[in-house]
């Protein structure tokens, strides 16, 4: 094999491999940006389920406390009608 054939072919093979080189780059690039937006959209996630567990907990206060005002409400209307009973029956 002449030697420029050789150096021909020793070129061919270097493009070739700088070729494989910058695709890889380019791979690993698109991976990286991937996986950037991922985490992104993770922390979202975070943060929204931190919200929602923050509004759970002020929705579930806000139940206790209707509840317990229903039973004082219901409990005062017990008395008033048992006095309006103890009233009529006199």
């Amino acid at each position: 094999m002449p030697t420029q054939s050789k150096v021909d072919a020793a070129l061919g093979a270097l493009a070739q491999a700088i070729s494989g080189l910058e695709n890889a780059i380019d791979m690993r690039a698109e991976i990286r940006r991937e996986n950037g937006e991922a985490e992104g959209e993770i922390k979202r996630v975070h943060v929204d389920r931190a919200r929602l567990a923050q509004e759970l907990d002020q929705s579930e206060f806000r139940a206790n406390r209707l509840e317990e005002v229903n039973r004082e409400v219901s409990r005062r209307l017990v008395t008033a009608m048992e006095t309006i009973r103890a009233v009529l029956d006199k």
